[in-house]
């Protein structure tokens, strides 16, 4: 399985508990939904900010194109658990929410991905490369031996 297909899915699902988490406050508690929402955010844009750097530190192989597609991937697939979710648990959402999730949504959700990736994936870099370059300065180079042949 390709490795955007487990980045994906897993924000997807982190983003519509995240929506409908929410939507259950705003129904039983609507003077905490600002709190609630600024801390839900933090959560989802250090998840993926933390996955990608973590990524990027340990050299996956293509790990830009990884996020790039996982992003795309976690936007309508998002929108449709939330849909669901929100049916579900909240408040009996129907079919007719799923156009707003399906585009506003999902474009908000991708770019909530893309973005703390590119970023995670950036500081995750710059990590390895300090690494990298610490286990050289640490190797000791052997010089060939040179000697009389006999």
């Amino acid at each position: 399985m390709p490795s955007w297909v487990t980045r994906g899915i897993v924000m997807a699902v982190l983003h519509a508990a995240g929506t409908v988490a929410l939507a259950k406050i705003a129904v039983f508690q609507p003077t905490e939904v600002t709190f609630v929402t600024i801390v839900t955010l933090a959560l989802l844009v250090g998840a993926a900010a933390l996955w990608s750097a973590i990524d990027a530190w340990l050299g996956v192989d293509r790990a830009p194109r990884t996020w790039f597609i996982a992003a795309l991937v976690a936007g309508p697939v998002s929108g449709v658990l939330a849909v669901i979710g929100r049916a579900v648990f909240v408040d009996q959402t129907g079919v007719n929410a799923l156009g707003a999730a399906l585009t506003g949504g999902a474009a908000f959700t991708a770019l909530l991905v893309l973005a703390p990736a590119g970023l995670g994936l950036l500081v995750g870099a710059r990590l390895g490369g300090s690494r990298a370059t610490e286990a050289d300065d640490d190797r000791v180079v052997q010089e060939p031996r040179v000697g009389p042949a006999g």
